[in-house]
């Protein structure tokens, strides 16, 4: 008792643990189709406890287990992937400004499934973004030719360059491409969460569970790394390779939030701001609380995304409509917290 009340640490936890299910339980509420609380409750309450009675009319039942649950199933997921992604990169590269998609995630991605919505609808979206945006990554890998802690300004330089050669095959593809189709294509690149279902979701959810693992694995191994490549192989750590191994789960999850739900921008790079502020820059407890934070936060982006106008808006727009004056924010107010 002497810990938690006097430091009061647990209180952000607290908060943040009792604010997911009820930005959950609004996400169940809020859209076109309004469906009250009570009934939620009600619904979910019987489907727990087996009863074999609904009170939910046919339209709301597909409502609600068809369209929104997969949905927040999914915005949770890519909130938490991106976020987590954001904290140990930003760890990694000890700079608060790095974000998921500085080598270049984003634009190999958004080529990829420029792709296939322009010249190869028979392939999936996803895997074209996917696997575009790992191809990013291995080039800038590649490119950057060494990973020490000397080199790692060529490493996100190598991320700068690839970064502008796949934005410069996006803008070939929009030249070329049919006028029909060219709207698909810059709707997927704003963001969004409309394709949800429950086969996207056993499709990304393989991938972003085991990734958000291992990162909360290797929290602890980041407070050595931020000190610096000398001090992490004096207490016995090889720098080199953690930091390989981080980079390579950061990106293998942010590739798979964004080929299931296109370019979401600022969640990566705020979040882990708002989580140093709250709970401290310490990674054993930063990397865990800004997963759930960023699972909060593109939880209530989205809310917003559909509740706010009788029709969606992209939640890339919400989030870069309300992450750059947050950013602003959390800059004038947070230095002192940032890793050095």
């Amino acid at each position: 008792m002497k810990f938690a009340w006097k430091n009061r640490s647990f209180l952000p936890w607290l908060a943040a643990v009792g604010i997911l299910p009820a930005s959950m339980l609004a996400a169940m509420v809020i859209g076109a189709f309004d469906i009250p609380v009570t009934t939620v409750l009600e619904s979910v309450w019987e489907r727990l406890t087996a009863a074999g009675t609904s009170p939910l009319s046919q339209a709301m039942e597909i409502t609600l287990y068809q369209i929104r649950l997969p949905r927040i199933l999914m915005v949770v997921l890519v909130g938490m992937s991106l976020a987590g992604s954001g904290a140990v990169l930003q760890a990694v590269f000890r700079n608060p400004l790095v974000d998921p998609f500085i080598l270049g995630i984003s634009s190999g991605a958004a080529m990829g499934a420029a792709l296939s919505l322009a010249f190869f609808p028979q392939v999936p979206v996803q895997i074209t973004a996917f696997g575009f945006g790992l191809a990013a990554v291995s080039l800038a890998l590649f490119l950057s030719g060494t990973h020490s802690e000397k080199e790692i300004i060529g490493l996100i330089l190598a991320g700068i360059v690839v970064s502008s050669f796949f934005s410069a095959g996006l803008s070939i593809i929009q030249f070329l491409v049919d006028p029909d189709r060219l709207g698909s294509i810059v709707f997927w690149l704003m963001g969004g969460f409309t394709m949800a279902s429950w086969k996207l979701v056993g499709t990304a959810a393989p991938l972003m569970l085991p990734g958000i693992g291992l990162l909360l694995m290797f929290s602890f191994r980041l407070n050595v790394l931020s000190l610096g490549e000398e001090e992490a192989q004096s207490l016995g750590l090889s720098a080199r390779r953690y930091r390989i191994a981080l980079i390579v789960i950061a990106s293998l999850l942010t590739a798979s939030a964004v080929s299931v739900c296109g370019i979401i921008g600022w969640v990566g790079l705020i979040v882990p701001h708002m989580a140093r502020l709250l709970v401290g820059p310490e990674h054993r407890r930063l990397v865990p609380f800004a997963v759930l934070l960023g699972g909060i936060f593109m939880l209530w982006a989205d809310n917003l995304a559909r509740g706010f106008t009788d029709y969606e808006i992209p939640v890339g727009i919400i989030t870069s409509l309300f992450g750059a004056p947050l950013f602003m924010v959390l800059l004038k107010q947070g230095k002192e917290h940032w890793v050095n």
